[in-house]
């Protein structure tokens, strides 16, 4: 794993309960060690090893004691098989807890996951089980690859927490660079780049009234409510005086523009949250890590997608992956027009929502200076993110003033 990774939910408070998309959007949590597909379909259907993360078999997991998950699984899922399970913890931290859980006698293949908040979490609207599941459970029936949810326990006394359970899916994770052998060529790396974006375009033009999600969040004044939302959390974690990332501040928030249209937004959809087909390059598996989604403005999902999406030649402050910058990936303009051919939305102002994402990654990175400054980052390599802060602010600015996307 790279140095220098955090969990930015422990970096950052977390979002309130009107205004779901927010901090997680820094660095992976997670990365694999090989050549491996992730989640493999359960029931019986053929899928490759799980690679998320760093599995690590352990005989009782925090926060999924298998003396409890398994008797309580056999009921709820209607299968004594259940009855006795292997559990293994895929993704920590103080994000939400990632677990493979198999049957004792069972394969890979027979194995589901299961989501849960973080041992000891008591702010509960960061960790919103049934949110999350309700969201993957509406997207079901529509063209947005998700898991199949299976079942949701909202009694606390099982686990401590609120938790549900998904199916496990066959699909390649990639982080920093493509696992050997797969995406080779460049027609197959442009095809997950227009993948990524059509998936996206996809979920933004879903009718959130019709699978049942009208609730789901407050649309009106998003863009706005997230300008000030963010630079509340600047002004609160200054690391030190950079009238830069207050003059980007205060130029967002005069220049808002009106949304054109409300959808449902992922808040953090970039390549590492999703899975690629293991034999089909291009086809995206299942999008993963929904507990950030709400209703509001689509826009800002594409313009921070555009922040994690650096191109040849290119070296920013926001790069976590080299990935889109090999032969054959489509440029952020390509992708921004195949977007606007599949939703039929201007994009002529992409450039603000472009500016906004570069100043919330700007805000982020302060807040992970200042915890590590009080001392509240420890054991966590945060050398660096200081140096990342103006190079942000200037992306940021130039996208806003001068269209630099």
């Amino acid at each position: 794993m790279a140095t220098g990774l955090v969990d930015l939910r422990q970096a950052l408070h977390p979002p309130t309960e009107e205004d779901r998309q927010p901090p997680n959007a820094v660095e992976p949590r997670f990365v694999p060690t090989h050549f491996q597909a992730t989640h493999p379909r359960p029931f019986g259907a053929a899928g490759l090893r799980s690679g998320r993360g760093y599995p690590a078999a352990v005989s009782t997991p925090v926060g999924a004691d298998p003396a409890v998950v398994g008797p309580y699984l056999a009921s709820a899922l209607g299968d004594e098989r259940w009855r006795a399970v292997r559990i293994e913890l895929i993704a920590a931290g103080m994000s939400n807890l990632t677990y493979v859980v198999t049957p004792e006698d069972g394969s890979t293949e027979d194995a589901v996951i299961l989501r849960r908040p973080p041992t000891g979490a008591v702010l509960a609207t960061a960790h919103d089980m049934a949110r999350e599941h309700r969201v993957i459970s509406a997207l079901g029936p529509t063209d947005v690859p998700v898991p199949r949810t299976l079942h949701l326990c909202t009694d606390e006394s099982v686990l401590g927490a609120p938790f549900y359970v998904m199916e496990r899916v066959a699909g390649i994770h990639v982080v920093r660079e493509f696992p050997p052998g797969y995406a080779d060529e460049p027609a197959q790396r442009r095809a997950v780049g227009e993948g990524l974006i059509d998936v996206l375009a996809d979920l933004h033009t879903v009718d959130y009234d019709a699978v049942g999600l009208s609730e789901f969040g407050r649309p009106e004044g998003f863009a706005a409510r997230q300008v000030r939302r963010w630079a509340k959390q600047w002004d609160a974690t200054r690391d030190r005086d950079r009238p830069g990332l207050d003059a980007l501040g205060a130029r967002l928030a005069e220049t808002v523009p009106t949304a054109q249209r409300s959808s449902i937004v992922h808040g953090d959809y970039r390549l590492d949250n999703c899975l690629l087909d293991p034999g089909t390059p291009g086809r995206i598996r299942a999008v993963l890590d929904w507990e950030m989604s709400t209703l509001g403005d689509p826009l800002t999902d594409l313009g921070m997608m555009f922040v994690y999406w650096p191109e040849a030649g290119e070296e920013r402050a926001t790069t976590l992956s080299p990935v889109t910058t090999l032969p054959g990936f489509p440029t952020r303009r390509e992708i921004m027009s195949r977007y606007a051919a599949r939703t039929g939305t201007d994009l002529s102002q992409l450039n603000w929502y472009v500016g906004f994402a570069f100043f919330k990654f700007a805000a982020i990175m302060a807040g992970i200076v200042a915890r590590s400054a009080a001392g509240a980052m420890a054991g966590k390599d945060t050398s660096g993110y200081g140096d990342r802060i103006d190079p942000c602010v200037e992306l940021g600015r130039a996208a806003l003033e001068d269209g630099a996307l």
